[in-house]
């Protein structure tokens, strides 16, 4: 079963990110941001620009982000499941034994999807400027790279 997810971006094409240590959200730029980034390799884990912690990139998740994938592919995973059981059923019946699939499961509703509002600022590392992060505006630094944690102040 494939089930395909789509995560807002604000306007400026930037995804909500929070940080597995620290718990603090941030956003960085979906895709590569600018032609240097298309040149530069993918590393194999980022840093928080908060707290500067290292994690994998599938570790990056927002709570509400976790919550409305699992809203998303439960009900379909419901609906297959219950396909599945009523195609298992089908003819199996014999002259001893009649299966029948009566009834439906319940199936849970479909969340509304998200909304990504337009609330940081963006803050650009000087060395790895091809990954700029957006921090709330109450922050101050000094934050951390996202690709090699060294310290800035803005």
């Amino acid at each position: 079963m494939d089930i395909r997810v789509t995560l807002p971006l604000d306007h400026d094409g930037f995804l909500r990110r929070e940080c597995p240590h620290c718990i603090r959200q941030f956003k960085w730029h979906d895709g590569l941001a600018n032609e240097e980034a298309e040149q530069q390799p993918v590393p194999a884990a980022y840093h928080c620009p908060l707290c500067g912690q290292p994690a994998g990139m599938d570790s990056w998740w927002t709570q509400e982000q976790l919550d409305y994938v699992q809203g998303v592919a439960t009900p379909a995973a419901v609906r297959e499941i219950e396909q599945g059981l009523r195609d298992a059923l089908k003819g199996g019946s014999s002259k001893h034994a009649m299966l029948e699939f009566k009834g439906s499961f319940d199936t849970p509703d479909v969340p509304a999807p998200l909304t990504e509002p337009d609330d940081m600022v963006i803050v650009t590392s000087p060395c790895h400027s091809y990954e700029p992060v957006k921090v709330s505006e109450d922050t101050s630094g000094p934050y951390y790279c996202l690709v090699c944690a060294q310290t800035f102040a803005v």
